[in-house]
């Protein structure tokens, strides 16, 4: 497999959202009909949209307004909802500063040390309201903020990295052991961030529960710019369904896959569930909302790293309620807006009546497919089409 890019060395060739089209179907169905339900352990959400967790999309108020309406706010357990008493000062200023002093400050700003106490306080303010209480942190500190999660009530965890692996070698700190770290928890435990067949595999050998696919397509994240890697978000979600099957083949143990980063626009999310996830994380589309922390801006987790940041402050701007951009109605022509309603409608345009059939719908090579006719639209709205 693969094509000569020089003498004697093959690459693969990989898919992004904007280079496929979903193909409609035979039969439709009444969007209205169609089951948008996705599942974690015993866990049933009517909205398969994970909030990402970052500290300029999702705070306690926005993890319990996405609870609300049906799916999932993850908040970050490394931000300054753990570092600050009181976080909206500090996220007040890193939407003020200019361009140029952004990085700098959201590193200085990350400097303080994490207050153990607020771990608990956090998910306990979200279990007050009754809401889903779903929070992150990367390998390093999972065992411990885990348990502390755990305790106060916490209904997921998540253990994300740029990479994850079940191997990770260092000889300065202690390395997470992941399959006794889930063993070891009593809550569902969803890990990543990865892209290919192998690690996918690997992560659910070790007990995941659910696992994200993405490595440097979000907004924010500038990981393929600063490392060179990556792997093109539709290409990724392939391959990692492809293990997920395999796997459920084998053992009878369905872990959902979870498409992380670099969908814009309800025809991105479309084309992840078509490509074979099960439910999508998102960020910046998150980061319009009028309710979420950043203020129409939004940071990479990468962001505040010390000696290489790899994330970047970018401005979303504000388009609508959380509402409005979830379950609609949508108030601009863009797509980005009233995701569920684009997945129902994208559902009944291929006669998938649930996301294990949309998983099934055809996809084609289609370079073209943003721009074919659209001359027009692209004068009117300036960056629309990327």
């Amino acid at each position: 497999m693969g094509m000569y890019i020089g003498q004697g060395r093959k690459a693969r060739r990989a898919f992004g959202f904007d280079e496929v089209a979903i193909v409609p179907g035979r039969t439709t169905i009444n969007p209205v009909e169609t089951d948008t339900t996705w599942r974690i352990r015993d866990m049933e959400f009517t909205v398969p949209i994970l909030a990402a967790a970052m500290d300029g999309v999702v705070d306690v108020k926005m993890a319990i307004r996405m609870s609300e309406l049906g799916g999932i706010g993850v908040l970050n357990l490394e931000g300054v909802q753990t570092r600050y008493p009181d976080p909206g000062e500090v996220l007040g200023r890193i939407a003020g500063a200019t361009p140029e002093e952004a990085t700098h400050l959201v590193q200085e700003l990350y400097k303080p040390e994490i207050q153990e106490d607020l771990v608990g306080k956090r998910v306990q303010e979200i279990k007050d309201a009754g809401a889903i209480a779903a929070v992150s942190a990367t390998p390093i500190r999972a065992q411990r903020f885990g348990k502390l999660a755990e305790e106060a009530g916490a209904d997921i965890f998540v253990v994300q990295s740029t990479v994850a692996t079940i191997d990770h070698i260092s000889t300065q700190y202690k390395t997470l052991d992941l399959q006794s770290f889930i063993d070891s928890m009593s809550i569902p435990v969803i890990v990543g961030n990865c892209v290919t067949y192998d690690v996918t595999l690997d992560l659910m050998e070790a007990g995941a529960d659910a696992v994200l696919v993405g490595v440097g397509p979000g907004a924010a994240c500038t990981t393929r710019g600063v490392l060179g890697i990556g792997v093109p978000q539709v290409t990724a979600t392939v391959d990692a369904a492809a293990a997920r099957d395999f796997y459920y083949k084998r053992t009878g143990k369905y872990v959902p896959i979870l498409t992380d980063g670099g969908m814009d626009t309800g025809g991105d999310v479309c084309k992840a569930f078509v490509s074979g996830s099960d439910a999508v994380m998102i960020g910046s589309a998150m980061a319009r909302a009028k309710e979420a922390p950043g203020s129409g801006y939004h940071w990479g987790m990468s962001t505040p790293h010390g000696d290489l940041p790899r994330g970047a402050r970018v401005k979303t701007g504000t388009s609508g309620t959380l509402k409005e951009i979830v379950l609609g109605p949508a108030r601009t022509d863009d797509g980005t807006q009233n995701f569920v309603g684009a997945i129902k409608t994208c559902m009944g345009s291929v006669g998938a009546k649930n996301i294990f059939e949309f998983q099934q719908a055809e996809l084609i090579i289609a370079p073209s497919i943003r721009s074919e006719g659209k001359l027009m639209q692209q004068s009117q709205h300036v960056g629309m089409y990327r």
